[in-house]
């Protein structure tokens, strides 16, 4: 199955638009796993297993593994959502942006060594830091569009006075992304959820690429607002929620806790839509 075949099937087995992401930090884990970085794996493990059948996809942000070494971890816990959540599709949060071989290499880790479903890459260099990924068939790509960090407007809301119309940074990504890059349909974009009119704008010019949305949760992001702006009948979102699911508990009820937030957060998303 493709990234999207598996999405658009979690999405409806599951009912959600939630994706929950698995940013480990080893000084907010509950009292018995805290500060250890050992435990990340237990950690991660417990909370894609109470929300398993809440997520329409998982997303690891792979810099809080590699900071404490834990890319075993890491590892480990792909494999154990390829057993225990084999439904839901997985998004390797790496941020890569690289041409020629190193590319190549950065594409064999995410898809190869992790085995991971979809991957999150930087557009800055071009095409060319983009294509090693998109020989991996099947497999998705979300460019980074419309952040939802305040420093995006340093580059992403600058006007292109070399492209006709002269676009906004942003809107020439989503452009290349819905147009002349996704040769194979395997492309889509990340686009902040504090910023929900320029997901509209985004989704204005992408109508059928995936979205994904990082921001709702801890980062204040408008949860019915995204979900009204982004999605489309073709045109699917991902609505990503961190901090406010892993650590909803600090005790050694965190898993039920962190489903409780899911469920809630999905609920939220759904009822956006009517």
């Amino acid at each position: 199955m493709t990234f999207l075949d598996m999405l658009r099937d979690a999405s409806t087995q599951n009912n959600s638009m939630l994706c929950v992401g698995l940013d480990p930090e080893p000084t907010r884990f509950p009292a018995g796993l805290r500060g250890d970085p050992r435990k990340i794996y237990d950690f991660c493990a417990a909370i894609v297993d109470s929300t398993a059948d809440v997520a329409c996809a998982f997303k690891p942000q792979i810099a809080y593994f590699a900071a404490h070494g834990a890319e075993d971890q890491l590892e480990r816990l792909m494999q154990h959502m390829r057993c225990n959540a084999p439904h839901v599709p997985v998004i390797l949060d790496a941020k890569r942006g690289d041409i020629g071989s190193t590319a190549e290499q950065y594409a064999k880790e995410a898809f190869e060594r992790y085995g991971a479903d979809a991957v999150t890459l930087s557009p800055f260099m071009g095409f060319d830091s983009i294509e090693p990924y998109l020989a991996y068939h099947g497999k998705g790509a979300f460019l980074l569009c419309r952040t939802s960090n305040p420093g995006g407007d340093d580059l992403q809301n600058q006007r292109l006075a070399s492209i006709e119309g002269q676009p906004l940074l942003y809107e020439h990504v989503a452009r290349l992304a819905q147009g002349p890059w996704n040769k194979n349909g395997q492309l889509g974009l990340v686009v902040g959820a504090t910023y929900p009119q320029e997901i509209e704008r985004v989704r204005s010019i992408a109508p059928t690429l995936p979205l994904l949305i990082p921001g709702v949760g801890a980062q204040g992001g408008d949860a019915v607002a995204t979900v009204r702006a982004g999605l489309r009948a073709d045109g699917p979102i991902i609505v990503n929620s961190s901090r406010a699911i892993l650590y909803a508990s600090g005790g050694d009820d965190f898993a039920t806790a962190a489903r409780h937030e899911a469920l809630r957060t999905r609920a939220v998303l759904q009822a956006a839509c009517g």
